[in-house]
């Protein structure tokens, strides 16, 4: 191989390892969708989150049922970071949509309510 194009090859090596890393470094802090909000992790965060959200209240636990996560998506922090589309009930039967964000320490069993806020 001559050394044009050796240099070549070795310049698209550098520009792909490059891009990678480029694409691998973007992920972090971005939100990416999860693709199977059945799982029963992700309907138990929901889950917690309406709980969470009805002491942060200072009403009954029971003054909001959790429904479903019906979407959701998660975020590479120092942790993860889950914003869960969930559906809740009150005690009157009337359904609601809400919007929870639930950061989760990685490594340790720690979970925290950043956000809970009704959908329009």
């Amino acid at each position: 191989m001559n050394t044009r194009a050796l240099l070549l090859v070795a310049v698209a090596v550098v520009c792909a390892a490059a891009a990678g890393r480029a694409t691998a470094a973007s992920a972090v802090g971005s939100w990416e969708e999860i693709a199977n909000v059945d799982d029963p992790k992700i309907q138990e965060l929901g889950r917690w989150a309406v709980v969470a959200a009805t002491k942060r209240a200072g009403v009954p636990t029971n003054a909001l049922t959790f429904n479903e996560v019906y979407a959701a998506e998660k975020q590479v922090v120092a942790g993860l970071s889950y914003r869960l589309h969930l559906e809740a009930s009150s005690s009157g039967a009337r359904y609601g949509r809400y919007v929870a964000v639930v950061y989760q320490q990685t490594g340790a069993n720690t979970r925290e309510l950043v956000s809970f806020e009704p959908t329009h």
